[in-house]
């Protein structure tokens, strides 16, 4: 059926309101680009204000540091898959992006010299990895709300526009693949809109709630991506997801990594500190994928703790009630609602969970996104950037240290509204859109709301989500992942059956839930592709049929494109073994140890 649109022109369209989104928005909107935000949710209440323990920088505020220190830190915590080039960058410009924070802002906790704190987290180290860095700059444990706040005041201050409650549909790509804009639903009163802009930025994050246990808010449906597959564009690295070691056990809400920067340390059922086994130097503070294997092999040896030998506790009671109410106490709170334990005098009941994606949209340093086809690695899609956790750029490789997410979104979100400034003229004439433009999409939108199918939204989630919490978990193998892929793919058809029983484009809940399982169907059904094929161990990907790292054969990115019947196809590229600057060298691959 024909529908009414609503047109809308912009230099940039950012899809995304969290802290990658936001700090677009302002640096577009600072830089005088006419410059629109569409969202899904209140910006506030983007994923970014549940990140708790602080943002990484070499500031030095509390002990010596280097950003080439932070970049060894950052490649050897990638597992070397991790590009260097765009390691050197966001190390280098974390200082600058930081201070830039600073002067918007942003609340930061601070030393009695009136310094931004600064916490130990896990692998972060100085020196070359010889001592214990205190890198992460922290506003207690709430530091993405804080930065969220101050970056949503500040794109409102420059005058950007918000369209709030929108769900983007799809991206609108030329004959040529050229990105020309999105085509959007507002979720509110069921009128379309086509945003014609100059450059797209998707901000779009994680798609965590692909598993059945993820410290990802409900939104976290990874909808970028998705686009960009519909768009016939490959993702890169699909198979490394990272658990979170500490998870709430029962709820995955997430307890910060600054739990343990503050002197916060693991036990078994037998009370040992069973992290020293495992990494005899860093020990609680290693790399989140080490503690996290570590925990489960803890459990599957019968060390776990209640009467299922099922978790681990985590303790901070020893840190004191006036160190917890000043630095934690979020986490008190979290504890105490999701657990029902008061820190100050219990241990917190915790199991690693999924809260991270290291995959996403191939992007160099610019943010700018690659099409990786007709051999040329640098070829980027003209009109389309993506940044944050949904971009692949790839900073993080096989495992993201902790805090280096926040950094991630503040350095890229900056870099691309840099590179737009130097690319854009405001207010220039937009190419007129084809007829055709945004059809596919609305053709699909009109299948879906009108299907008349037998499977509900929530049963066909739930299988996908167990399938992936069982195929796709901290340990994998071969066997594991080929039966998974084979289920997922099985419920990728099944969605064919959904059923949606209001047919309203207004404020249809059960809709936008179906277009958002839609969207995690796909990028589930390339996970566990991605990862069958990728026959190592490396970072969060961890194979017990193939253990060890394999640096000959899979020193190298994945590809992956799927059609609309859950077909795949695989490629690879090359990881970005060289260096911006000659200021620092090429750190070449060792034994990962900690």
């Amino acid at each position: 059926m024909p529908y009414p649109i609503i047109e809308h022109k912009y230099d940039v369209v950012i899809v995304g309101a969290g802290g990658a989104g936001l700090r677009a928005t302002l640096g577009m909107a600072e830089k005088g680009l006419t410059t629109a935000c569409v969202t899904k949710v209140f910006p506030t209440r983007s994923h970014t204000v549940a990140a708790q323990g602080g943002i990484s920088a070499a500031l030095g505020n509390m002990g010596s540091d280097d950003w080439r220190w932070h970049m060894y830190d950052t490649i050897k915590g990638s597992d070397w898959l991790g590009d260097q080039d765009a390691i050197e960058y966001m190390c280098r410009e974390a200082v600058p992006a930081l201070i830039e924070l600073e002067q918007y802002g942003v609340p930061f906790s601070r030393t009695e010299e009136g310094k931004i704190y600064q916490r130990p987290f896990g692998g972060m180290t100085t020196d070359y990895g010889k001592g214990i860095a205190q890198r992460t700059c922290a506003a207690a444990d709430r530091t993405g709300h804080a930065i969220l706040h101050t970056l949503y005041q500040q794109a409102l201050k420059h005058k950007a526009d918000f369209f709030i409650e929108y769900f983007a549909l799809d991206l609108i790509m030329d004959l040529e693949g050229v990105c020309q804009g999105i085509l959007a639903l507002n979720i509110a009163d069921g009128t379309l809109h086509r945003f014609s802009a100059h450059r797209v930025v998707l901000a779009t994050g994680g798609y965590g709630r692909a598993y059945f246990s993820c410290t990802s808010a409900h939104t976290c449906t990874g909808d970028g991506n998705a686009m960009l597959l519909r768009a016939n564009l490959p993702l890169q690295d699909m198979e490394f997801v990272q658990f979170h070691p500490t998870g709430i056990y029962g709820s995955g809400c997430l307890i910060t990594e600054g739990v343990r920067g503050e002197g916060g340390f693991l036990t078994n059922a037998n009370g040992e500190r069973f992290m020293e086994r495992y990494a005899s130097n860093a020990k609680d503070l290693a790399s989140r994928d080490v503690v996290s294997r570590a925990m489960t092999i803890e459990i599957r040896e019968g060390r776990g703790i209640g009467p299922y030998r099922d978790h681990i506790h985590l303790h901070l009671e020893h840190l004191g009630p006036e160190i917890i109410k000043e630095r934690l106490p979020g986490i008190a709170e979290s504890a105490q609602i999701f657990a029902g334990v008061d820190v100050t005098k219990q241990p917190i009941p915790v199991l690693p969970t999924v809260h991270y994606n290291m995959g996403g949209i191939p992007t160099n340093y610019y943010g700018e996104v690659l099409t990786l086809k007709d051999g040329n690695p640098d070829r980027v899609v003209q009109g389309l950037m993506a940044i944050g956790e949904c971009a692949c750029v790839s900073v993080h490789g096989a495992n993201r240290l902790g805090s280096n997410s926040l950094l991630d979104i503040i350095v890229f979100g900056r870099a691309a509204a840099i590179r737009c400034a130097q690319q854009l003229v405001r207010n220039a004439p937009h190419r007129p859109l084809s007829l055709q433009a945004g059809q596919a999409a609305l053709e699909r939108l009109d299948r879906l709301r009108h299907n008349k199918g037998h499977l509900s939204v929530a049963d066909i989630r739930l299988n996908m989500q167990r399938t992936m919490q069982q195929h796709a978990a901290v340990f994998r193998t071969g066997d594991s992942l080929a039966e998974g892929l084979q289920k997922i793919t099985d419920i990728h058809r099944s969605f064919a059956h959904v059923q949606i029983n209001d047919h309203s484009l207004i404020w249809n809940t059960e809709l936008i839930e179906a277009l958002e399982l839609e969207n995690l169907l796909v990028q589930a059904v390339v996970t566990l592709k991605s990862a069958l094929n990728r026959t190592e161990s490396r970072g969060a990907h961890a194979r017990e049929d193939y253990p060890s790292r394999d640096d000959e054969r899979w020193l190298k990115h994945s590809l992956a494109w799927c059609n609309d019947q859950g077909q795949i196809t695989l490629d690879y590229r090359p990881v970005h073994m060289y260096t911006l600057t000659t200021e620092v060298e090429v750190i070449p691959p060792r034994p990962r140890v900690y």
